[in-house]
């Protein structure tokens, strides 16, 4: 664990310094403009925020630390025999900025085993909701009842010196990534296998713990929740659960009330929710139609039917890539190496043929591509995991690793409390008027 926060503490130092003389030299310079339009619209495109794990480019598709994706899946190390990634890889790879070697792997693993013990408190207070509770809220329930084991909020309480912070929010960090694959495991188990829990097996990796609590023992399915949590991991800093879970951290809550806030962000069906709803749209469309193998043709009249609705085709589109989602092409290889005649698998791969060419002929649509959402339920329902209202809940599992990963940068950068300037529709059409401005200073 000191092995990983001294290497965490000097990158830290390091960039702080560089930060430091980059905003003394060159902090009053401009960038870009903003259109009105953009502060109508969700601030769709505005430079706002430093992250240091990942970059979202629309063309390219996420990269970690300057990797791509199909990168990651050759150079991060791997658990024996396997071919996915090991996800505390890529974690290492955020939060040091390196590539880890299967030492450093090792190490992280050995830290999350070691930390992953989850207060009896917690279960009782999962077990105290409805059953029927959607399974992303009773995982923000879960969260909040961890704050109670928070080392930040203690040591805050206590007069923390705040160049301190980043080092209680790195240990809870590393507790509650630890710790979500057991709860999340349980609210599964609660759920939909009648109580029926599974203990974590302390000899296996942090994802391959994950299936094994989860009730998944097929290896295949270990590998595909190493490279689901490796792909989920993060989306640059604009999307809502990492804006989300940076914006609560920049008012000083701790790990644990920050992450609760991006996880409600991402339960949200224009994000992490929406997984939830491409699979339920197929089994739809499979209903309507009477056949679980529909073809082209078939796919297509249900496509436009849907959009005829006014209703949008789930897990097609994204605010800021123009192509294929290169998440959705690890997802297809993966698919097309373990389960290549799998009949929803392929129904998956003939929706892709079929709906780029209707929404491109709609002249409407910036991007008509699939994104990460469109094939992954198919993969997780052919190893029998077909309650889809639990794949947001994976999804969160996932997003820990870079957004907390974010959260230890913030702090060990100093990065200040994030209050932009708000302005009313009155005001704007003052100064549309030329009646005055509208930027604050």
């Amino acid at each position: 664990m000191e092995d990983l926060k001294e290497k965490f503490k000097a990158k830290a130092e390091k960039l702080g310094a560089e930060i430091k003389t980059i905003l003394k030299e060159h902090g009053n310079k401009v960038v870009g403009q903003v259109q009105l339009s953009q502060i109508y619209q969700g601030m769709r495109g505005m430079t706002g925020l430093v992250t240091e794990t990942s970059l979202l480019d629309a063309q390219e598709g996420i990269r970690f630390r300057g990797y791509t994706i199909p990168e990651l899946r050759e150079k991060l190390p791997k658990a024996p025999g396997g071919t996915e990634p090991l996800p505390e890889g890529l974690f290492y790879l955020m939060l040091i900025g390196e590539l880890p070697t299967e030492e450093d792997v090792q190490h992280v693993t050995a830290v999350l085993q070691r930390r992953s013990h989850v207060p009896n408190h917690v279960f009782h207070t999962i077990e105290a909701l409805p059953l029927n509770t959607h399974p992303m809220t009773q995982f923000v329930v879960a969260v909040m009842a961890l704050q109670t084991e928070s080392q930040f909020a203690k040591k805050y309480s206590d007069g923390l010196n705040k160049k301190d912070y980043w080092d209680v929010v790195f240990d809870d960090s590393m507790d509650l990534i630890a710790r979500l694959p057991r709860v999340a495991a349980y609210i599964y188990r609660r759920k939909y296998k009648f109580g029926d829990h599974i203990q974590p097996n302390g000899l296996l990796d942090w994802a391959g713990n994950f299936a094994h609590m989860l009730g998944y023992e097929d290896d295949k399915f270990k590998k595909l929740m190493r490279l689901y949590l490796t792909i989920h991991a993060d989306h640059e800093g604009g999307n809502v659960s990492a804006h989300a879970t940076h914006l609560v951290g920049s008012a000083l809550a701790d790990p644990y009330l920050s992450f609760a806030a991006g996880m409600n962000g991402l339960a949200g069906p224009l994000h992490g929710l929406a997984n939830q709803e491409v699979i339920k749209w197929i089994f739809e469309m499979q209903a309507a139609l009477g056949t679980n193998t529909p073809d082209s043709k078939q796919i297509e009249e249900y496509v436009k039917k849907t959009l005829s609705e006014g209703k949008v085709v789930p897990g097609y589109g994204h605010a800021v890539l123009r192509q294929t989602d290169p998440r959705f092409t690890a997802q297809m290889e993966f698919g097309k190496k373990y389960m290549p005649d799998d009949p929803l698998v392929n129904t998956v791969w003939k929706i892709y043929e079929v709906v780029p060419p209707i929404l491109q002929s709609l002249g409407k649509v910036k991007n008509p591509w699939p994104n990460v959402d469109a094939h992954s339920g198919a993969l997780l329902v052919h190893f029998g995991m077909r309650e889809y209202e639990y794949y947001t809940v994976l999804f969160g599992v996932s997003r820990s690793l870079g957004v907390l990963a974010s959260l230890c940068w913030d702090r060990a950068l100093g990065y200040a409390l994030e209050r932009p300037k708000s302005v009313t529709t009155d005001l704007v059409q003052k100064w549309l008027k030329g009646e005055g401005e509208i930027w604050g200073d």
